[in-house]
């Protein structure tokens, strides 16, 4: 039987059990969240990203999570800069085109601001730049693909919270906790 946990990955953690960075680095990794051996991240969440994180033991089914070619649904709650139109929220249904080729399209809506944990630290506030929140469905996983696209369609990205893989969601997970399925 494959065991498969759910991780509500905070800000700053790398997505590895340990840190291959600069000698004498001491960056968190998910060893200090998860003490269950031959588990593994399927996919990856950037250390400047946050929310869940599948970690398995079980080969074929990191791989049917993290290849893009499974196409399985991935939903991010972005707050970006700005109050995007209707056409960059269109852009980024149809697909936007980024140096490494075309996004497939998304599923993309305005959404109020969700209740989530305190962000440490917490997101930079601008009096100046209004933001918003996005939710954001994709079903591929690019290198910094989500940051990337709402760059492109000119609303950066200021906090990125992967909220579901598939059927799996964060719901009743708190930030640094998980939970086995």
């Amino acid at each position: 039987m494959s065991r498969v946990i759910l991780l509500n990955k905070p800000f700053g953690v790398l997505s590895q059990f340990t840190d291959k960075g600069l000698e004498g680095s001491k960056r968190p990794t998910l060893s200090a969240f998860v003490d269950v051996p031959n588990v593994y991240p399927a996919g990856r969440l950037d250390r400047d990203s946050e929310g869940l994180l599948v970690l398995t033991d079980d080969g074929k089914l990191q791989a049917q999570i993290a290849d893009p070619k499974f196409k399985k649904p991935k939903t991010y709650l972005v707050m970006i800069e700005r109050i995007p139109d209707e056409a960059a929220l269109q852009a980024l249904r149809d697909g936007v085109t980024l140096k490494d080729g075309k996004t497939r399209p998304a599923a993309v809506e305005r959404i109020d601001p969700p209740e989530l944990w305190e962000r440490d630290p917490p997101v930079r506030y601008r009096k100046s730049v209004p933001d918003c929140w996005i939710k954001l469905t994709i079903s591929e996983g690019r290198n910094r693909q989500v940051r990337r696209m709402t760059a492109a369609v000119g609303h950066p990205t200021l906090r990125l919270v992967r909220w579901s893989v598939g059927d799996w969601t964060l719901d009743g997970i708190a930030s640094g906790t998980w939970r086995e399925v």
